[in-house]
């Protein structure tokens, strides 16, 4: 691309304006929706990716289960290798954009281009099929790696402004939560009904919407934000020195175990619930929870908006449970955007460590509370998810803004940014823990005498299905928020943190460090 092109795509800020805003950190509310939009657009696909994949693959495409399993593993494990090998390459990346922006925009259409072909149904033999998804698949993570740790990492150079990084989280997750509840309570309804009945074709339908919507959504990102943290000019760091001070870094560790830890216990959860509604709460009590609420008459209404077929599920026999979790999912959501609104605040009067670790044991708290509960007790578990929730939100944002606190650190304590390969390595945390959570959860299903598809499961099935919804995450939180107290950066070293590496900056900075007059 030339630099006639390259000026084109820049936004006309005035430069002035630019300057002002790199000396004092502070992001207008522009460039906080316009960066929290790649987070909608990348968690189309991601929250599609982990809550429909494998009943896409084997209830539309037509994948053998074992198959199916073995496409998901591959592609994970590659995409967890390769965000390693991304974070590297990014730090490395230098152009008048920065570092980490040229990223959001050249993955953009190819992401959203591959997004569409993984959930399309082409006609192929089985053999056809499994080399379709595979491909596809691995595509699909190669694509979401390169377009979302830059992306991430992103957030640890708009601003050094320790609140302003607490609002930007903010603003990111609310995103991240907008998304999960389009995909979560509304993704199946509209591919029923934009397919007239037809999930694959519904499918294909949706995917459209979402990649085109992605790709203006990156763009935007792109065209919104400025780098206004670089490394110093004189720093040429081998990456095995990027490594080195990666197992010296404290803080770094500490959140890696954290954030493993989290997405365990979150995939753990996240699978066991449908699970707990359908075979520990009993059907009749979740009949007359239903009718208490109206949902017939909510359902009536939604089906008026869109079409008879797009909530048909939830009209079978025996639907219940999943209208239960359905609708105890879509609160949960609402509670956990109402956490994230509450985080900033608190975290800025309290600091990141001490707000995330005494809401993380309270949010624990309420998970174990779940295990006491009789099989009967639905609108207790309905009002103490939603309550979970809400204590869950809080953390939400605060974890990748510690993240970027971490590479502030690293900086402060080496004289060098390695921004990228520090979000990569918590990146590759998050996916550990979310493929840790899913074999563990299988495996203690299968311990605890589950049987697939059973009308009535043994007294051992049952209560192992409660501990894996409530104890078990729930002690696995206590864990994780444990560790904080061997986190260094607490609210004054914020402080510190900020006012040394600003008084840094400001003595390193020169004409070509100031942002680029367009």
């Amino acid at each position: 691309m030339d630099s006639s092109s390259n000026s084109a795509i820049e936004t006309a800020i005035p430069i002035a304006e630019q300057r002002k805003a790199a000396r004092s950190g502070k992001l207008s509310v522009t460039e906080k929706i316009g960066y929290s939009l790649g987070d909608l657009a990348a968690n189309l696909i991601f929250q599609t990716l982990m809550a429909f994949l494998a009943f896409f693959y084997t209830d539309i495409y037509k994948i053998p289960p074992a198959s199916a399993s073995l496409v998901m593993l591959v592609g994970g494990v590659v995409g967890a290798f390769f965000n390693l090998a991304m974070g590297a390459i990014a730090d490395r990346t230098n152009t008048r954009w920065g570092k980490f922006r040229p990223w959001v925009l050249w993955t953009a259409v190819p992401f959203g281009v591959i997004s569409l072909l993984a959930f399309s149904t082409p006609h192929f033999s089985e053999g056809g099929k499994i080399a379709y998804a595979f491909i596809t698949y691995f595509l699909l993570v190669i694509a979401y790696s390169a377009n979302n740790l830059p992306y991430s990492a992103l957030s640890g150079v708009l601003t050094g402004d320790m609140k302003e990084r607490n609002s930007l989280a903010s603003y990111r997750f609310i995103a991240v939560m907008v998304a999960q509840f389009i995909i979560q309570v509304l993704l199946l309804p509209i591919a029923l009904s934009v397919g007239g009945g037809d999930k694959a074709a519904g499918f294909e339908k949706v995917m459209m919407i979402f990649a085109i919507t992605g790709v203006i959504c990156f763009i935007i990102t792109f065209l919104t934000t400025r780098e206004r943290i670089a490394p110093p000019r004189e720093q040429k760091t081998p990456l095995s020195q990027d490594l080195a001070d990666l197992g010296k870094n404290k803080p770094w560790i500490i959140m890696l175990v954290l954030t493993i830890l989290v997405f365990i216990t979150l995939s753990t959860k996240g699978g066991m619930n449908i699970f707990y509604f359908r075979y520990y709460l009993t059907e009749e009590s979740q009949v007359r929870f239903l009718d208490a609420i109206g949902f017939d008459g909510i359902i009536q209404s939604l089906s008026n908006i869109f079409t008879p077929e797009a909530f048909s599920e939830f009209r079978k026999p025996g639907s219940a449970p999943y209208a239960v979790a359905s609708f105890t999912s879509a609160f949960s959501t609402i509670s956990m955007i109402l956490g994230i609104v509450a985080s900033k605040p608190l975290a800025d009067r309290f600091g990141k460590r001490n707000i995330f670790g005494c809401f993380l044991v309270l949010s624990a708290l309420c998970l174990i509370v779940i295990n006491f509960y009789s099989s009967s007790a639905v609108a207790a578990v309905f009002l103490t998810q939603a309550l979970h929730g809400f204590l869950y939100g809080v953390t939400t944002p605060l974890l990748w803004a510690m993240i970027a606190d971490v590479a502030d650190y690293s900086e402060w304590k080496n004289n060098r940014r390695a921004t990228a390969i520090i979000f990569s390595a918590m990146i590759f945390g998050l996916k550990v823990g979310l493929s840790v959570g899913g074999a563990l959860s299988a495996w203690l299903l299968s311990v605890f005498g589950y049987i697939p598809d059973a009308t009535v499961q043994a007294s051992s099935a049952t209560a192992g299905i409660r501990m894996l919804v409530s104890t078990i995450p729930g002690l696995i939180f206590i864990i994780a928020g444990t560790l904080l107290f061997w986190y260094p950066i607490n609210k004054n070293m914020e402080i510190q943190l900020e006012r040394d590496l600003g008084e840094r900056r400001e003595k390193t900075a020169g004409p070509q460090n100031e942002p680029t007059e367009i």
